[in-house]
């Protein structure tokens, strides 16, 4: 039996006992059935937000299950590379990484060569569209 189905029981017996609602044993036994039948709303209201949490935080997480496989796949690819004792065209260094640090927001970011030859992206922290000048740089060398 359900919290529903209790509640309108005891409503149901309440009713059957034909009670006085003038007398103050009445009134107060009909508060306490409708204080009951509120919380039983409330309580399957929230049951119910809480099972489409569940299912929307189950999608999330086949999301990200699926973004881990590619990445950890793109990041074995990588170590496969390095394994190959030199044996093929994998004579490619490691790419280093630099440091670099948002203006906006001062998140520190990583990036590497590739990113750097783009000369630009945006800072996944806040957003701002982040520029990188090399020609700077090589001429204070």
């Amino acid at each position: 039996m359900t919290i529903t189905e209790k509640a309108a029981y005891i409503k149901g017996l309440a009713e059957g006992l034909e009670l006085d609602a003038s007398t103050k044993e009445g009134k107060v036994l009909a508060a306490i059935i409708d204080l009951l039948s509120d919380i039983t709303i409330d309580l399957e209201d929230t049951e119910d937000a809480c099972a489409e949490l569940a299912e929307q935080i189950n999608a999330v997480d086949e999301d990200l299950a699926e973004l881990e496989d590619f990445i950890y796949e793109e990041y074995e690819d990588e170590d496969d590379e390095e394994d190959c004792d030199g044996c093929c065209c994998c004579d490619e260094e490691d790419d280093e990484l630099y440091e670099v640090e948002c203006p906006n927001c001062h998140d520190i970011i990583y990036i590497d060569d590739r990113m750097l030859e783009d000369e630009g992206m945006t800072c996944p922290n806040c957003g701002t569209n982040l520029e990188f000048d090399l020609e700077e740089e090589i001429e204070e060398e």
